[in-house]
Formats: C-alpha cells, structure tokens, sequence
C-alpha cells in the first residue's frame, strides 16, 4: 500500500472535512435536506475510504467492530427515548412539543434527538456491514 502515497496525504487532509461535512448534514437536517441517515451513510463513508487507502485492520483500530454494534444499539435507543419521551409527559408519541416549555424549542429538541439517534445507527450499522463484507475472504 505504500505506493499511493499522494492518495494517503491527500486522504488524511479529506477525511477530517468529510467528517465535518457529515456533523454538518446531521446538525442541519432540520432546516434543509439531510439529516441522520445521509450524514452516517458520509461518515461512514469516511472510514471506507480509510480502509481502502491504510488497510481494513487500521480501519477496524480507529473504529473496532464491538464499538459499532455498541453505538446501533444506542443510537436506536435514543431514538426509542425520544420517540416514548412525549408519552411520560403527557403527549403522544412523537409529540415534541411537550418536552420543553416553549412549543417550538420542544420541537426542535425532539427533531434533533431523533436524527441524532438514526445518523448513529446507520453511521453504525452501515460500518457493521462494510467490515463484514471487506474482511470476507473470497478464495
């Protein structure tokens, strides 16, 4: 691998963007398009061009396997609190409104806390794929 040197460099300049870029779709999903699904198919994204530059088991160090199975399953628990969240306070589900005083700040809370929690998932479950695909032996 060391002779795509100039794609190693120009990677390690491209990749912190292309995270950036993804917190910038997640954060900002609610007022244009985007918003957790595109932006961990992004990050995810990232880690795959990692990989195919520095090698699947520098990918696997900066993001291990176990750490992507814990954070589906977190980001589908968030999503799950927020979603239920309304219910405990006398709203129906998915209510947003209800989870601050002032209407339109619950609603954007709850909008964020769920594609917070479907960026985490994907981001996670789409990684959980890659490395399973990429560490196959296809002999």
């Amino acid at each position: 691998m060391s002779h795509y040197i100039v794609l190693r460099v120009v990677s390690k300049l491209m990749i912190p963007v292309i995270l950036i870029f993804a917190l910038y779709v997640q954060f900002h999903g609610e007022y244009s398009p985007g918003g957790g699904f595109q932006a961990g198919i992004v990050f995810t994204a990232a880690f795959v061009v990692y990989a195919l530059l520095f090698g699947l088991d520098a990918a696997q160090r900066a993001v291990p396997p176990v750490v992507a199975h814990v954070l589906a399953a977190v980001g589908v628990l968030i999503f799950i609190a927020f979603g239920y969240a309304p219910l405990f306070l006398g709203g129906n589900f998915l209510e947003y409104k209800v989870l601050l005083p002032n209407d339109q700040a619950g609603e954007t809370l709850g909008i964020i806390g769920i594609e917070l929690g479907v960026g985490i998932t994907v981001a996670a479950v789409a990684l959980t794929l890659f490395y399973s695909f990429a560490g196959r032996d296809v002999r």
